[in-house]
């Protein structure tokens, strides 16, 4: 079976124990790693978990740094066949943000055995998406 590809919405809530997905959160990637699946990370989906640490400071980025490390097997590149992909998802799911489409990208590039979000818009998108709740 492949990786289990996440979504930032999914490390966001791991961080934040006052987010409304945190304890689920917490249990999928619990499972994913009882199953023994490689997690990975897209780029994309990278920068946005450091969005808030930015805002903080180097000290709250070297923070959320080491927290991913900790969690996470691979950042994945989005490099051109990811980014064909995810064109192509935007181009055919109208309501589908770029950001998004480039995380399902590298579910397909790295044929993922599920891909993880707190988003409840991916759905039907992807036969991989599974919603955390």
């Amino acid at each position: 079976m492949g990786p289990v590809v996440v979504d930032a919405s999914v490390l966001l809530g791991v961080l934040d124990p006052q987010d409304a997905h945190h304890s689920a959160s917490v249990q999928s990637l619990r499972a994913a790693r009882s199953r023994g699946r490689q997690i990975h990370l897209p780029a994309s989906a990278f920068a946005e978990v450091l969005v808030g640490a930015s805002r903080l400071g180097s000290e709250a980025v070297r923070r959320t740094e080491a927290f991913v490390d900790s969690v996470v097997d691979t950042v994945h590149p989005i490099d051109r066949d990811v980014a064909k992909i995810a064109a192509v998802l935007r181009a055919r799911h109208k309501s589908l943000r770029l950001p998004d489409a480039l995380v399902l990208a590298v579910g397909r590039v790295t044929d993922a055995s599920a891909v993880l979000t707190a988003d409840s818009r991916w759905r039907g998108v992807d036969r991989r998406v599974q919603v955390v709740r």
